[in-house]
């Protein structure tokens, strides 16, 4: 079972933002299925207009998801944060001073006694990066238990940017659910995420923060692969051992009078392959000129690590 709490929270009294509820379906929609239509997460989404999103009520929210036996709690939040003397805070919108919303000590405390085995937060607001490193301690470590991740779209010193009625990460965090973040199987990770997101912001801009205790990435949505998996494990047919250079003639190709119907299909993978990094031609610029003067073409180090996934039988 996998479960997700969604937050967007636009209406504040003073500073109402814009995005955050769009940001918040966004995401909800990423997460309820997977690439190919197939249930994901349940997602329950707290978002406004309707019922106002107090302090209570979000506190509420999270000690349920958190005090649940379940595979994934993922807990989304777009709205405004705060930092002060004391540590990070959500804000929400029946905010008064001294009393800003809920302590991001608070929820790191409910997510490391969670009972769910993977634990994934995901904060766009302001001064997000306080999460995860408890101010009451005055430590500089981030105090993760083990199955925790934590994504968030800036450093404890910054501001996240709405840009156009949508945050600036959360929309780079919706692309990557989309698929920018997929490895050759499908899967999408929150370290895959961050990847996506760090690749896209630059040394200017906001930075995002990841934070990490974990035995094992968990993938957080499949969408059908670039490849197709039984075509992946053909690698090994193929290539007999990493170093093995695959040989081309003219009859692989099926503009040519000497093509040849097997090796069409079987040059029609290795053109796949290449497509995704996984193979290059030798001696060539491309793989067609490879087999119109009859060369070979060779793994890429990317190509050897799935090589070796599929010698090993792990996909």
């Amino acid at each position: 079972m996998r479960k997700a709490l969604v937050v967007g929270i636009n209406d504040y009294p003073v500073a109402p933002l814009k995005g955050c509820v769009n940001d918040a379906a966004a995401i909800a929609s990423m997460l309820e299925a997977h690439g190919d239509g197939s249930p994901n997460f349940a997602v329950k989404r707290m978002t406004q207009p309707g019922v106002q999103i107090t302090r209570s009520l979000l506190r509420e929210a999270i000690e349920q998801l958190f005090g649940s036996e379940c595979d994934i709690a993922l807990f989304y939040f777009s709205g405004h944060g705060l930092i002060g003397s004391t540590g990070g805070y959500l804000v929400t919108p029946d905010y008064k001073k001294y009393d800003e919303g809920i302590p991001m000590d608070q929820i790191l405390s409910l997510a490391n006694q969670s009972k769910a085995k993977d634990k994934v937060v995901i904060f766009d607001c302001c001064h997000s990066g306080a999460f995860g490193t408890p101010k009451i301690t005055d430590s500089a470590v981030a105090q993760l238990a083990e199955g925790l991740s934590v994504l968030t779209a800036s450093r404890d010193s910054e501001s996240a940017l709405e840009v156009n009625g949508c945050g600036v990460f959360t929309s780079l965090v919706v692309d990557a659910l989309r698929g920018g973040a997929s490895d050759l199987r499908g899967n999408i990770t929150p370290g895959s995420i961050y990847a996506y997101v760090d690749q896209a912001l630059g040394a200017w801009d906001q930075r995002p923060i990841f934070k990490t205790n974990i035995t094992r990435f968990v993938s957080l949505r499949t969408i059908p692969p670039p490849v197709p998996l039984a075509k992946l494990r053909l690698l090994c047919t193929y290539f007999q051992n990493p170093q093995y250079e695959y040989h081309l003639d003219p009859s692989y190709e099926f503009t040519d009078a000497q093509k040849n119907d097997i090796n069409v299909a079987i040059f029609k993978d290795l053109q796949k392959y290449e497509s995704v990094g996984l193979v290059i031609p030798v001696g060539e610029e491309h793989m067609y000129f490879a087999a119109m003067n009859s060369k070979t073409c060779r793994l890429t180090a990317l190509g050897y690590h799935y090589w070796r996934l599929v010698n090993e039988k792990k996909i």
